[in-house]
């Protein structure tokens, strides 16, 4: 096969590159504690040496992947010295205060920040991750924050980014990819994200944009890394929402570290708050656990695993959702029978073989496994009654329905059925030439699923049942008799067995220049990826892609406050098996990958307010879309038609501001204009599910002054609606609806007994623990009803039909504790 020989070639011929050098590079600009540039400062590392220009800049050439003790010097200042043990290629940022004290010495935990920003990517503290309140807490939570992400729905873990869906955004672990579960058709069956917060080292987010090393996705990575112990730690969070347990440490020679965590969710608390009476009794459970083992200086083996599992118990007892207006008050009724019970049992385990060889070269060997069981099992009966409100304040009725305008029910079965399992075997690697760094990768997955779908609903309203709202079945119910058989208003019967064959590589180079009036940096790369589906007792279907991609970034000489980006390409997104399956469940092989021309425009620009240091990012964007896989959404249940039908657009403008706007602590505003639209079939173009048009949150973290250990984190965010709420069998060039305005705010009260700045004296109580704080948070301050579906009813009598918010949750308490030994 001719793509293979491609593909083999580009390894080989990587790995036969010569070894030119290993060289990093280390700059930044040295300030004092005023914040003023200091020139003339030496820079001395080894046998290499520079000195400041009159802007404080620097840029030294260092040795890679040895550790190397870094000096800066001034005569009128106390030295400094760091110690640094920098990647191959890495081009590291290092900015230190030089101050008229005691002499500094430290240890550097390279975090590639200087790289990272040429790239276009947000770097998030985890600290900051694990403070900030929210109903689903974790890094989610704080994504949604930022500008180009966007949600409307607290309980679920799932984001959408730049006019993409849930099913575009790509996650890595210690460099990884994990799965999401996939018969989740609501939030409050999550329970919990992959990404546990408390064993995290890294977050980095890329909204668009990224490099031909990430995977085929449309929308977005989220790239976490978990840290390597240095010494033994354990932490402990317990709150009404349930808990968390870590634990790390490593031996004496620090060969080997280990670190493990355990987590409890509990969502009653939550549903309790929103408009139904239930019986609830929800198991959120994981265990994770990351080791490392130092075979030699350059060889280093890792283990991650995760099992997890979730059982989901759901008894509907009643539900009252008033609606109308003040003149006509409208309330609809519902007793129920029946429950949900639900399952979702994962597992996923992966090795990772690190080599940093000699001659500036490093390489990955990565071998992992994904298997989850899922289940879906209910039956639940709904009785309804639709009526007037009572709404004459002071009589014994009020509030209460006192004519009913129409009554009904609704049968709901289902009987679903998943099992996936994904292997996967990839290596990745980079070396260092004489001019610049070239990586590449190759990975194999194997994808088999066996899917069983049955699903009805039968409505019936006074007697008469209501037929699907399809031509075929139109009537003049109850006026004319109708002698068809009857049937179900929807009706879903598959069986689907599929394995998936996929091979994907990439190939790219990094460099930076030097010009005589600032810094460029460039990367250019190209992935591909040959993918063949081969569904059980029918014809295969094989395709190839290839999408190049490239970034460029300029920094001006002796300007330490801009920076310029530009990011482009082509990303496609090969069908993943939910985009094979059409709305009736039937298993469509011949889906085409997703095609989106990406081009953005950024720019940084670093300024001193207050003394203190703040940050403008901004950044233009626009993506043209062919082939697309159009979908209709509740809640986070993604139907896809598999048909290709359609052409799309997405542009916008993100902003951010962030810094201390408080001193020592960083909060960040931001602001988010879409648009996005799609063309099904040169029909003209209509919204897609996922127009939000402004968006605009603020994270902001303070304490009291007179109590300084009293800190206050607060989450704010306002999203303009969606499209959504209509009927899942409605015609959205017919009939399209938008959901109401997402309005929330979460905030959270501690106190901190003990932490890193607060440490105690030997024999006080707290002198044990390095971190402890307790305190509450409230959710949904405001108290705002947020909706995140519509409930539709039909009245045969009047042939109305009505469209019944469902709410999300509503202002509630929890109490929570923290602590670390």
């Amino acid at each position: 096969m001719r793509w293979l020989s491609i593909l083999a070639s580009i390894f080989f011929l990587c790995y036969g590159l010569p070894a030119f050098s290993q060289q990093a590079v280390l700059w930044g600009i040295v300030v004092n504690e005023d914040n003023a540039p200091l020139p003339q400062v030496s820079v001395q590392a080894g046998n290499a040496g520079t000195v400041t220009d009159s802007n404080g800049a620097y840029q030294l050439s260092l040795k890679a992947n040895t550790r190397i003790t870094v000096s800066f010097s001034h005569l009128s200042y106390e030295k400094i010295e760091v110690v640094l043990e920098l990647p191959i290629g890495e081009h590291y940022e290092l900015n230190p205060v030089l101050k008229k004290g005691v002499t500094q010495l430290g240890e550097v935990v390279v975090t590639n920040q200087g790289t990272k920003r040429v790239r276009g990517i947000e770097s998030l503290e985890p600290e900051t991750v694990r403070k900030i309140p929210g109903a689903n807490a974790g890094i989610e939570n704080v994504l949604r924050s930022l500008p180009g992400v966007s949600f409307n729905n607290e309980l679920s873990t799932q984001y959408n980014v730049r006019g993409g869906n849930f099913d575009e955004n790509l996650v890595y672990v210690n460099g990884i990819e994990v799965y999401r579960p996939f018969l989740i058709r609501s939030g409050q069956q999550e329970g919990l994200s992959f990404v546990n917060t408390d064993l995290v080292r890294e977050v980095d987010f890329s909204a668009g944009g990224f490099e031909a090393r990430y995977g085929d996705r449309l929308s977005s990575v989220l790239d976490v890394t978990y840290r390597k112990p240095e010494q033994f730690s354990a932490g402990l969070e317990a709150s009404f929402l349930g808990g968390s347990l870590w634990i790390q440490g490593t031996d004496k020679k620090k060969r080997l570290r280990a670190l493990a965590g355990f987590r409890y969710r509990d969502n009653s608390l939550l549903v309790d708050s929103k408009q139904t009476e239930t019986n609830f009794r929800p198991l959120f459970v994981d265990a994770q656990t990351y080791i490392t083992y130092a075979l030699n200086e350059r060889l280093e083996l890792s283990f991650l695993g995760n099992l997890s599992l979730n059982r989901y118990n759901y008894t509907p007892l009643t539900r009252q959702t008033n609606f109308g207006t003040l003149q006509d008050p409208i309330a609809l009724l519902v007793v129920y029978n029946g429950r949900e019970t639900d399952r979702y049992e994962t597992g996923f385990g992966a090795l990772k073989l690190n080599h940093k060889a000699a001659a500036g070269l490093e390489m990955d060997w990565i071998f992992s496994a994904y298997h989850t069981r899922e289940q879906e099992f209910y039956d639940i009966l709904a009785q309804y009654r639709l009526g007037q409100v009572d709404s004459n304040i002071g009589a014994e009725n009020f509030g209460n329905v006192v004519f009913s305008e129409g009554v009904g029910s609704q049968l709901e079965h289902g009987r679903n059925t998943l099992d996936a399992l994904i292997l996967s075997a990839e290596h990745r690697g980079k070396k260092a030439l004489k001019k610049g760094v070239i990586s590449w990768g190759l990975r194999y997955n194997y994808e088999d699923f066996r899917d069983k779908l049955e699903e009805y609903e039968v409505i019936d309203s006074a007697g008469y049942n209501i037929r699907p709202p399809l031509p075929e079945f139109s009537n003049d119910q109850p006026y004319s008799p109708y002698t068809a058989p009857l049937t179900a208003y929807q009706n879903i019967d598959a069986k689907n067995f599929i394995s998936t064959h996929r091979v994907m590589g990439f190939l790219e180079y990094n460099r930076q220049w030097q010009l005589p009036k600032g810094q460029l940096y460039a990367n250019a790369g190209v992935r591909g990826q040959y993918w063949q589906n081969d569904p059980e007792n029918a014809e295969g279907y094989s395709r190839m892609i290839f999408s190049p991609r490239a970034q460029l970034a300029y920094k001006p000489s002796g300007n330490s406050d801009l920076l310029f980006r530009m990011a482009g390409g082509l990303y496609q997104q090969p069908p993943f098996y939910r985009e094979l399956r059409n709305p009736n469940g039937v298993l469509i092989p011949e889906v085409e990958a997703q095609k989106a021309w990406h081009i953005s425009l950024g720019n940084d620009y670093s300024f001193q307010l207050w003394e203190r240091g703040f940050k403008l990012t901004s950044e233009a964007y626009y993506r043209s879309l062919s082939d697309v896989n159009t979908y209709t959404l509740e809640n986070v249940r993604i139907r896809y038609r598999a048909n290709n039908e359609a052409l799309a657009y997405a542009y916008g403008l993100d902003l951010r501001l962030n810094g201390e706007f408080v001193p020592g602590t960083d909060s960040w505003f931001s602001f988010g204009y879409l648009k996005t639209e799609e063309n099904q079939n040169n029909r003209g173009y209509i919204a897609r599910p996922t127009d939000q048009r402004l968006k605009f949150a603020v994270l902001f973290q303070d304490y009291v002054p007179s109590i300084p250990n009293v800190k206050l984190y607060l989450n704010g965010v306002y999203n303009t609606g969606v499209p959504g709420g209509s009927p899942n069998y409605a015609d959205p060039y017919l009939f399209q609806l938008r959901l109401p305005d997402y309005k929330r705010v979460d905030l959270g009260i501690f106190y901190v007994f003990a932490d890193a700045e607060n440490r105690h004296p030997k024999g006080h109580w707290l002198y044990k623990f390095r971190e402890l704080s307790a305190g509450f948070e409230i959710f949904n301050i405001f108290d705002v009803q947020n909706s995140i579906t519509n409930t539709w009813v039909r009245d045969v009598y009047s042939k109305v039909q009505y469209g019944i918010p469902n709410y999300m949750t509503r202002r509630l308490f929890n109490l929570k504790i923290s602590m670390q030994l």
